[in-house]
């Protein structure tokens, strides 16, 4: 038996529990894994509120990082004592071990620590698949990304920094306005000081931007559509703020025939190639030090409740990781 975080009905923090698990051997395809490092993401509040529904009782983590104990029959290319990391996959890292499809993990190599790996799986190829696959940010792009000085944008910023863009990131406060200046971002907007619209405009010259990053919804869907260009992106990736809810289609066309895409990572992963190349690109950059990783909050497992609150609070910043 091993401890694992489950709830049985969706709510708050509090419906998330410590409970005894039961782990089996590895079946076809599969591994044993012993979980060294567990990421934290917004996507877990939203399956324990039920905003994204899912049968019940249910485990709860897509991203984490270990050291796998066993492996099942059919599985080559992996061995026990091997340091892996994962994201996406069935639900259940937050969890100090697991049975987990082996096609679904990728070996951490040198350099990087299972700390790094289990922050940056979910958030970094997050991060990839926007600037490398969703909008390929070139040399004299600006973007916009909101939520900057966290998990997923400090990366954005680092990284489309490094790829020539200009970088505007929305921030709520001014301490994190620093962080995010201090990671790439080259005109971080405090939104609960400053109109971002018009702030945009005025650093473009009225001339818009070609792409918004926005994982926050209901708050600042429109307002992303007004710092477009006409034929701009808008990536609509997450929604902290709330859903969008309805949008009527016809908007994108009065605003200057605009493209709107709600990307998920398991999408742009779905495919075992895909996986690699997205984790080789995230490994490569981060070991090139263009991507620098922040974890600036740790947790023990058993206070996940604790950490979804603060989360949730917009006490975090960068990343958190739950130590196992």
């Amino acid at each position: 038996m091993v401890q694992a975080i489950r709830f049985a009905k969706t709510g708050g923090p509090e419906v998330l529990e410590w409970q005894q698990v039961e782990v089996g051997k590895p079946g076809q395809g599969q591994v044993r894994l012993r979980h060294t490092a567990v990421g934290l993401n917004y996507i877990d509040t939203y399956q324990r509120s039920g905003l994204y529904p899912m049968p019940l009782p249910s485990g709860l983590g897509s991203e984490a990082a270990g050291v796998i104990e066993e492996v099942g029959p059919g599985v080559s290319g992996l061995k026990p004592g091997d340091r892996v990391a994962y994201a996406g996959g069935p639900l259940g890292a937050y969890s100090e071990a697991r049975v987990m499809p082996a096609d679904r993990l990728v070996a951490v190599p040198e350099g990087i620590s299972d700390q790094q790996g289990a922050a940056m799986m979910l958030k970094g190829m997050t991060a990839w698949y926007l600037v490398r696959r969703t909008h390929q940010v070139k040399p004299g792009d600006t973007i916009l990304i909101h939520a900057a000085a966290g998990g997923v944008g400090l990366i954005v910023c680092q990284w489309a920094k490094h790829l020539g863009a200009t970088v505007i990131g929305t921030v709520g406060d001014d301490k994190k306005a620093a962080l995010a200046k201090a990671n790439g971002c080259d005109h971080p907007i405090n939104y609960r000081s400053e109109d971002f619209v018009a702030r945009v405009a005025e650093i473009t010259g009225g001339k818009k931007l070609p792409v918004v990053y926005d994982s926050v919804g209901k708050d600042t869907f429109y307002k992303s559509l007004d710092c477009l260009a006409p034929l701009g992106l808008l990536a609509s990736f997450g929604q902290s703020s709330g859903a969008v809810g309805p949008v009527d289609i016809g908007i994108l066309a009065g605003k200057g025939s605009l493209f709107l895409t709600r990307p998920t990572l398991n999408t742009y992963t779905a495919s075992r190639d895909d996986l690699m190349t997205a984790s080789r690109e995230l490994f490569e950059v981060v070991q090139k030090g263009v991507v620098k990783l922040a974890i600036n909050q740790t947790y023990a497992l058993r206070d996940a409740a604790q950490a979804h609150r603060d989360l949730q609070d917009r006490k975090t910043t960068g990343s958190t990781v739950f130590t196992v």
